[in-house]
């Protein structure tokens, strides 16, 4: 296991992207059919949270004007986005969720 325990497996259902702490760091987890990617939670075109708006297969919309993000690697897919956000490696053992988020 390498990396922060961030949370549990169950805190992020297939689907689904949640906003969490990762060593101070904010970033987005996402579990796209059973597995989960890590990026940073702010959207490169205005700040917007990623991790509160929704997983649509493996692309992260941001709530705030529909900027969409590859959940597995950050790369901006969708304008008003331009640039993409840093991604985060993902270790799932025992139900716990360990993202590699350390400066």
């Amino acid at each position: 296991m390498s990396g922060v325990r961030v949370c549990s497996l169950a805190d992020v259902p297939d689907g689904r992207v949640r906003a969490i702490d990762c060593g101070g760091r904010s970033i987005a987890v996402a579990n796209v059919e059973g597995e989960l990617y890590a990026i940073d939670n702010v959207c490169t075109h205005d700040g917007g949270p990623l991790g509160d708006g929704r997983l649509v297969g493996s692309r992260v919309i941001c709530p705030r004007h529909g900027a969409a993000f590859d959940a597995r690697s950050g790369r901006a897919l969708t304008l008003p986005a331009v640039r993409g956000v840093r991604a985060y490696g993902v270790t799932v053992e025992d139900g716990d969720v360990y993202v590699d988020c350390e400066p």
